[in-house]
Order: structure tokens, then C-alpha cells, then sequence
């Protein structure tokens, strides 16, 4: 049995926490470690209590907490390393001072893109996906009953993405814009080309479009997640996704919810 929740979803932060009988985790850290603190406490789980913060890429709003995260593992994937080794003394901004990166105390550890790891009775398995970062990826993770997809930040579904999320009991899954509301919104053209292209973000029709590839009749929760607030709607990610349950039978028998932007999500258990 696993536990799971959205601290933060958005593109001003994205962090999820997954508890399993043994192991507490973060998956990214894009919020203020001051808000990561809070949220957990409200749950009972002290930040000492983590066993790991895991990284999908680079961005800040992934990272953010951890120029001030310390003691607590951080893993990174290997093509990554380099780039936070470099953080871990911080950047000096134009008013001489040092800016978020990597705590001086923080303990970094690798994993490959290409291969399951353990942190406690968790497994994880990292997969490549397509995004405007260093080396980009999702995750299942599984406590050997339960399995759970996360995968955000993802310009297109690949058939790696798609192999890689069946048989997943919930998913974590974005759905980023409206198509129209994207072409037709304020951004200006370069914005919108990076967001729509194929290193940018789902939109909701691809969310959607990927889920019909990989639903199945023991899919129990899904959560969408990194909703634009600009192109966007809870009520449109959730018509695109609950369209594709309810061809497939199971409009009354999966939950369907949209992770908020700035506080804690539900707490689900799988």
C-alpha cells in the first residue's frame, strides 16, 4: 500500500510526496523548503523523516528547495551530475549574492535513466521522456503490491512513455493546456511554440490520448497535474480524460481529480 499527494503542481512549483510502509519520499522540489516543511508538517511527517527528495530534471520549479535542503539524499540522474555538482557552491546574482542550487551538505546520488533503483522497499524506475531539459524522465514507482506513474513536463508520449506506464494503479499525469486557449492567449509566439512543441508540455487532448493507450481495468486514480492557470481549465483536463473513461467503461469506477496549484492535494491511498 502506498500514499501519495501533491505539495505543489504548476509552473510556479511541482513537488509530490509518496509515503510507503517504510520509505517517505519527494518526488522534485520546486517549492520553498519553508512550504515543503509546513505541508508535511500538516500531515504529520517531519522533513527528518524523509528518506530522499528524487529529481525528474533541473528546472526550478522541480528544485528550488534544494539550495536549502540539506542531510536529506538527492537523486539526480547521472547526465545531470555535472550540472549540480556545479550548483553546489550556488551562482552569484548581480547584488553579489548566492543564489538557489545545490545545500553545500547536500548528499547527491546518481541513478541511470535507464534503470530501476531502491530506496527503501520502494522501486523505482526512471524512463526517458521529452522535455527541454538536461536529461528529463518519469518514474513508476511500486512497493511491490502497487504501482504508480508519474510523468509531467513531457512535450509528447513516446512508445517508451506509453510500455512504461502500463499496469499502473494511479497515475500522475499532466495536462498542461487547452489548445485553443494556448494559440489564441496572451503568450507571446515563442512561448507558445515551446510549450506546444514537441519538448514542451501535454496538452489536454495528448493526455487524454495517452491514457486511452494506456488504461486498463485495474487503473484506480488518476491526477492531473501542471494545469496552466493561464491556458487552461480543471474543468476541460477533466472533460478530455473523463471522455476517454467513459468509452472505455469505467466512467464510475476510476477517480479522476486535478492536483492544485498551490496546496496540498488530496491524500491518496493505492
Amino acid at each position: 500500500m502506498m500514499k501519495f499527494c501533491t505539495l505543489a503542481s504548476g509552473s510556479s512549483g511541482n513537488s509530490l510526496y509518496l509515503e510507503s510502509k517504510y520509505s517517505k519520499i519527494l518526488i522534485d522540489a520546486g517549492i520553498s523548503l519553508r512550504r515543503i516543511s509546513r505541508s508535511l508538517g500538516d500531515m504529520g511527517v517531519a522533513l527528518s523523516d524523509l528518506d530522499a527528495v528524487v529529481l525528474s530534471h533541473e528546472h526550478e520549479d522541480h528544485s528550488r528547495a534544494l539550495g536549502k535542503m540539506s542531510n536529506v539524499p538527492v537523486y539526480v540522474s547521472g547526465e545531470t551530475t555535472s550540472f549540480w555538482e556545479e550548483k553546489r557552491n550556488g551562482d552569484i546574482n548581480e547584488k553579489g549574492k548566492k543564489t538557489s542550487g545545490l545545500h553545500d551538505s547536500a548528499q547527491l546520488v546518481e541513478f541511470n535513466s535507464e534503470k530501476s533503483f531502491q530506496i527503501g522497499d520502494l522501486t523505482l524506475t526512471p524512463f526517458s521522456i521529452a522535455h527541454d531539459a538536461i536529461d528529463p524522465v518519469g518514474f513508476t514507482v511500486t512497493d511491490g503490491q502497487s504501482k504508480i506513474g508519474v510523468v509531467t513536463d513531457i512535450g509528447k508520449p513516446t512508445a517508451l512513455v506509453v510500455e512504461s506506464l502500463k499496469n499502473c494503479d494511479a497515475l500522475v499525469l499532466e495536462s498542461n493546456h487547452d489548445r485553443n486557449m494556448l494559440l489564441s492567449g496572451p503568450y507571446p509566439p515563442y512561448l507558445r511554440q515551446r510549450i506546444s512543441g514537441g519538448q514542451g508540455h501535454l496538452s489536454n487532448d495528448q493526455a487524454a490520448g495517452l491514457l486511452e493507450e494506456v488504461f486498463h481495468e485495474g487503473l484506480k486514480y488518476i491526477l492531473l497535474a501542471h494545469l496552466s492557470l493561464t491556458n487552461n481549465t480543471p474543468e476541460m483536463a477533466l472533460g478530455c480524460s473523463r471522455e476517454v473513461l467513459r468509452r472505455n467503461g469505467a466512467g464510475c469506477h476510476v477517480t479522476v481529480a486535478v492536483a492544485p496549484r498551490k496546496t496540498v492535494g488530496e491524500v491518496v491511498t493505492i
